[in-house]
């Protein structure tokens, strides 16, 4: 009897496991068409050279020669090297600089988005309308605030040319994509933020917690899961940088130039091999930072049984159910207790009279 029935879980678990793999199939399907083709395609590009003309025939070649990994070779030489150098730190630098402080910002205009106040939709809605409106737009909207002639000028009184200097176009690449971006941060701290229970701010505010405390204590700490994704999404994000300072300063210069902007630029001029290089290295690069990020700070958002003190997912809406599941049968009980003392005082009352 008991062989039966195991035998019966065993068929009903394989049942499972091989409806969930057709369940599953159509999403490894679109995955492996969408990333892994790609990538592997990629792959093979970057190992292909310029068309150009054969210097043994002094013809046009019929199609692209055979390289090998010489496209990976000359990223990292020469003035090529140097132009790629410099779009590395441009595009570490943008990533580091924006993400930092959208963080800032989004957690502040969390916060507020979250106050209970007179117009609270309306705030919502206004810090909302800068993500909202298209990156190609909103960096034509800029081109015209920092023009020579523009309004960043004529505010501050000054004549800086911020298309054509070093450090005013980075200055307005940071400006200009941290009022883009900082209320998605922001978006999803709000979202983690409306999690946490008020109980927990007022049993703070009791033992004599003051706003900081309860920040650093409550806030931070319980809105952190959303808040690492957020960070995590942005920073990816700002590693391909493209239209932004393609369209705010311009193409090849080299003050803003970016590692996507240099994929681009080599493919519009008909130079794949090396385009698919560049986007290679790319590639590596926005992996290896995810990994690294993920490892270092994404171990909190999984439930490990010897995590120690951190505070895991599971945890997070443990806490945020806790005051719901244990107050009300407290509550309930006392209540009870408390009719049923005044329902004998007044039948002993009447007693007495009587």
């Amino acid at each position: 009897m008991a062989k039966s029935k195991s035998l019966a879980l065993t068929d009903s678990g394989k049942a499972q496991a091989k409806l969930a793999g057709w369940l599953v199939s159509p999403t490894i399907i679109v995955i492996a068409i969408v990333i892994l083709f790609p990538t592997i395609s990629a792959l093979y590009q970057s190992l292909w050279g310029f068309r150009g003309i054969d210097p043994s025939t002094g013809f046009v070649r019929d199609s692209e020669p055979f390289v090998g990994l010489e496209n990976y070779v000359n990223i990292f030489r020469g003035d090529t090297g140097s132009r790629f150098w410099n779009a590395f730190w441009n595009t570490t630098f943008f990533a580091t600089v924006t993400v930092a402080i959208e963080t800032v910002l989004g957690v502040a205009m969390a916060l507020i988005m979250h106050k209970a106040m007179k117009g609270r939709g309306l705030v919502r809605a206004a810090i909302l309308v800068p993500w909202a409106i298209p990156t190609a737009v909103s960096a034509v909207l800029w081109k015209w605030i920092f023009d020579a002639h523009g309004a960043a000028n004529a505010l501050f009184n000054t004549q800086i040319l911020w298309a054509t200097s070093d450090w005013p176009a980075k200055f307005a690449i940071i400006i200009a994509d941290t009022w883009k971006t900082a209320p998605f941060i922001g978006l999803l701290t709000l979202a983690g933020l409306q999690v946490i229970p008020d109980d927990v701010y007022e049993a703070a505010k009791i033992d004599g917690a003051g706003a900081w405390r309860r920040f650093m204590t409550i806030t931070l700490p319980l809105v952190k899961p959303a808040l690492v994704v957020a960070v995590l999404f942005r920073m990816l994000d700002a590693l391909r940088m493209f239209d932004l300072p393609y369209i705010l300063i311009g193409p090849r210069k080299a003050s803003v130039e970016t590692l996507s902007m240099l994929v681009q630029d080599d493919a519009s001029n008909l130079r794949y091999g090396s385009a698919a290089a560049y986007a290679v290295v790319l590639f590596i690069y926005v992996f290896m930072i995810a990994f690294a990020f993920v490892k270092v700070l994404g171990a909190e958002l999984v439930d490990e049984p010897n995590s120690g003190s951190k505070l895991r997912l599971s945890q997070f809406f443990k806490r945020s159910k806790k005051p719901v599941t244990s107050t009300r049968p407290a509550e309930i009980s006392a209540a009870q207790k408390g009719s049923t003392v005044t329902r004998a005082a007044n039948t002993s009352g009447k007693e007495q009279a009587r």
